[in-house]
């Protein structure tokens, strides 16, 4: 027996070993999807509801991306954002799936936006738009409503950015180059 087997897996062994965190993008999606139910049955379309100040419930349908990106358009981005969150969904389960058993920080960031992704993407197949209902304003200014599914991208994004403060990047000298 080597010394590399007593220590560690070999790579083969370690391949996937991430893939148990789909329990979250699984998650993500059923929060997000039982919330915008919710909303949907409960709150009247476009009519705020105050929970505290700065925050409302606002019921609102958008069937563009990120702060009504192509809302306006003539339909085709409905099916563009479908193909394209599908085809992002495909690369980042390959990458959930080439990380390593130490890399569990990524990989939560990887299923979140996967759940959010997936979430929104139920949303514009079957409803041909977006539920969102979140809705935070300051004074006049009101920010652009908002999800769980979108919460879960952005809390997944920002771990990715945070990530790449965390660790020292790979030392490109140590291999003689």
């Amino acid at each position: 027996m080597t010394e590399r087997s007593k220590t560690q897996p070999a790579p083969s062994e370690d391949v996937g070993i991430q893939l148990h965190w789909l329990w979250l993008a699984v998650l993500v999606i059923a929060l997000d999807l039982g919330t915008k139910a919710l909303a949907s049955s409960l709150l009247t379309y476009a009519d705020p509801v105050p929970v505290f100040p700065l925050f409302n419930l606002t019921l609102l349908h958008n069937t563009g991306a990120a702060f009504s990106f192509l809302a306006d358009a003539a339909g085709w981005q409905r099916w563009f954002f479908v193909i394209l969150a599908l085809g992002v969904s495909v690369g980042l389960v390959l990458w959930l799936k080439s990380l390593k058993r130490d890399e569990t920080w990524i990989a939560v960031a990887i299923a979140l936006i996967l759940g959010g992704a997936l979430g929104n993407v139920y949303d514009r197949v079957v409803h041909g738009y977006v539920v969102d209902f979140l809705h935070f304003y300051w004074q006049d200014y009101h920010f652009p409503a908002f999800n769980l599914a979108d919460t879960a991208i952005t809390i997944g994004a920002a771990m990715m950015i945070l990530d790449m403060f965390r660790k020292p990047a790979d030392d490109a000298g140590a291999s003689g180059d």
